[in-house]
């Protein structure tokens, strides 16, 4: 490779009057279009940051989100979602590397021929890199506690510029000086030594296997603010708050990874929350307008404070964190986020009894009071399959219930994509795979076969692995997990990575290949 040459250019451009988000009118801006098999242009695929600046970096190396103090803090670089659903992202929006090959006019990396994004090994440092012809350029970020560190380098005749749209993030940018390469290195070194405190898989589990734990203990690292715990979903407007389920998801992660410091400061952020005042919450742990409490937060909260040790018993904690009474969760929204009702993830999150949720067409059996499976809707049978059964095994186990949901599950990947499930059989949100149900899906099923024999114990592995494949193919070349992924190309259409999916990746890895311990 030739010699590192980089030129910073952060232009601050003013905007212009207001700009619709519609995507229906001429005037608006739009997306610049994707190289073909690639996501679009600033929509996060990777993330920088160690819990402190957080930045989401697009397939092009783009800057699409800088937040601090955490990564559920302030917005210094935010492209709205809106924007990004409609198709009307203005193409100065966050830091965008320019390249200039032989002197010819400078283009953006989405026009590239083609462009590949890594992770270094074991590390939180990105690495973009873009082919114009036989002409490379690459871009590096890192990020500490409160600055983005960024290195640019081409080929002899190329010539890279960063430019901007964004001038709140002009001054939290460090680009190809001493400081810049200090930082990264201390980012690299950083996370490798992070990773030695998790607790390994078992030798037998495979390279991939690998490579996904720990990526996953990354992005949960990225993700949770190393000062107060607060666990921001994703890195991009709308999801960089904290959700009761899935912060709690978190912290059932790192303690099962051995990293019980982050476990304990998760859950006491959880438990410092009026989990009865809002669905979400911002960083300072104050409640987000809009959306009324989910019925699973109390529940699932309180599994994580039993996990940690932070309170006795899960019955025991969700009694308290209840006020001593049944956890509310009839006429509550639940993790569909539509609207209120009696749903089955939330019952399951309460303990309630479930006897509502059996189609009454599929008849009862001997050994069980539930039949073949569970639907999503007490009394309601025409509402389908729910993938939440699973959570009846893990968090939340209920031995009575295991034979309804091996059925319920069993039908579900039946009807599996080769990225995944969606939630469940009455999903009103297209068809397009989901990362956190498939991964849920595969931790119950890796649970249920280690406590069964025979071929039950077989088939149950089988559909896990299966699930986890599904899981891998879904993710993106840089090993970060999307919300969602297109059906059929399994490029990201949401949210990447988002904290959730790979907090239940972690936990199926660790069902598949638990290591032994001087005490098993």
């Amino acid at each position: 490779m030739g010699g590192t040459r980089a030129v910073l250019a952060l232009v601050a451009v003013a905007a212009a009057g207001a700009l619709l988000l519609s995507g229906g009118s001429g005037a608006d801006p739009r997306t610049p279009a994707a190289l073909p098999g690639e996501p679009a242009p600033f929509l996060g695929t990777a993330i920088v940051g160690d819990g402190g600046l957080t930045a989401a970096i697009d397939g092009y190396g783009d800057v699409v989100e800088l937040r601090v103090p955490g990564p559920a803090g302030r917005a210094l670089i935010d492209s709205p979602a809106a924007r990004q659903a409609a198709g009307t992202v203005p193409a100065d929006t966050g830091i965008v590397p320019w390249v200039s090959v032989g002197g010819r006019r400078a283009r953006p990396l989405w026009t590239a021929d083609s462009v590949e994004q890594r992770y270094r090994s074991r590390t939180n440092v990105v690495v973009t890199t873009a082919r114009f012809g036989g002409t490379r350029a690459r871009v590096v970020y890192a990020a500490d506690g409160s600055r983005l560190a960024c290195l640019t380098e081409d080929d002899p005749g190329a010539r890279i510029e960063l430019r901007s749209g964004e001038p709140m993030a002009e001054h939290r940018l460090r680009c190809d000086d001493s400081a810049a390469r200090a930082t990264i290195a201390t980012a690299e070194r950083e996370a490798r030594r992070w990773l030695l405190e998790a607790r390994p898989l078992a030798a037998t589990a495979p390279p991939w296997a690998e490579q996904m734990y720990e990526r996953s203990l990354l992005v949960l690292h990225a993700l949770a603010d190393r000062r107060t715990g607060a666990v921001a979903a994703g890195a991009r407007d709308g999801w960089a708050y904290v959700w009761p389920r899935d912060a709690a998801a978190v912290s059932l992660a790192f303690s099962a990874a051995g990293y019980h410091r982050e476990a304990e400061k998760t859950t006491r952020f959880l438990l410092g929350l009026g989990l009865e005042d809002a669905a979400r919450f911002h960083g300072d742990g104050s409640p987000v307008a809009g959306r009324p409490a989910q019925g699973d937060a109390i529940g699932w909260v309180a599994a994580a404070a039993h996990a940690t040790g932070m309170i006795g018993g899960a019955r025991e904690a969700a009694h308290i964190l209840s006020g001593g009474q049944q956890i509310p969760w009839r006429d509550r929204p639940d993790y569909w986020e539509q609207g209120p009702g009696d749903y089955l993830g939330n019952a399951i999150a309460a303990n309630a009894d479930l006897s509502d949720f059996t189609p009454p067409s599929w008849g009862v059996s001997s050994d069980t009071p539930l039949g073949k499976g569970l639907v999503r809707e007490a009394g309601d049978p025409r509402s389908g399959l729910d993938s939440s059964v699973a959570w009846a095994v893990r968090p939340f186990p209920t031995p009575r219930l295991y034979r309804a949901v091996r059925a319920t599950l069993h039908q579900l990947v039946g009807q599996a994509t080769r990225y995944g499930i969606t939630p469940g059989e009455g999903w009103t949100g297209g068809e397009d795979p989901w990362s956190a149900p498939t991964a849920w899906t595969a931790w119950s099923l890796a649970a249920l076969a280690r406590e069964e024999t025979g071929r039950r114990r077989a088939v149950d592995r089988r559909l896990a692995l299966r699930l986890i494949t599904d899981l891998r193919r879904a993710a993106t070349p840089a090993g970060t997990f999307p919300e969602r992924v297109d059906r059929r190309t399994g490029v990201p259409t949401s949210t990447t990575p988002l904290a959730w999916s790979h907090a239940f990746a972690i936990l199926t890895l660790r069902e598949l290949w638990p290591a032994r311990t001087a005490s098993t």
